[in-house]
């Protein structure tokens, strides 16, 4: 069974932050130049939140505010879902499945943040799996005939 730390060790480490005092305008910017759908907010070295595109449509948007004028710690999830570095991948699919959320901030057992997974990640790691046990197979079975 793979975990998180799989994905991580091919994906990397690297997170794209935020801090809480800063205008949404200013995360949909970076979330744009990064080409990201979820920034994790920070105070500091601190992990408070996640501020995702699903946020902006939805609290921001639809509730008539104004990107430039609203802080993120306005309208980010402060009680997000978090993974660690050893939980599996199926765990992470129910979570997100059960949860409907598209991203999960990795922390390690200090609540130290060490990276993020997305749906995508897990489909793609997923994939690269099921090609790595085909090929497998098929080498197997050419060398029985």
């Amino acid at each position: 069974m793979s975990h998180v730390k799989n994905i991580l060790q091919k994906k990397g480490y690297a997170t794209i932050t935020i801090e809480s005092y800063s205008t949404v305008y200013n995360a949909l910017e970076m979330m744009m130049k990064k080409n990201v759908g979820a920034l994790l907010v920070m105070e500091g070295e601190k992990f408070i939140g996640i501020f995702t595109e699903r946020d902006y449509a939805r609290k921001v948007i639809l509730e008539g505010k104004a990107s430039k004028k609203t802080l993120i710690k306005e309208i980010m999830n402060d009680h997000p879902v978090t993974v660690t570095p050893v939980t599996t991948i199926k765990e992470c699919m129910n979570l997100m499945t059960d949860k409907v959320i598209r991203y999960l901030p990795v922390l390690d057992e200090d609540e130290k943040v060490v990276g993020i997974i997305s749906m995508s990640d897990i489909v793609k790691h997923l994939m690269e799996e099921q090609k790595f046990i085909i090929d497998s197979l098929q080498s197997y079975i050419s060398n029985q005939q």
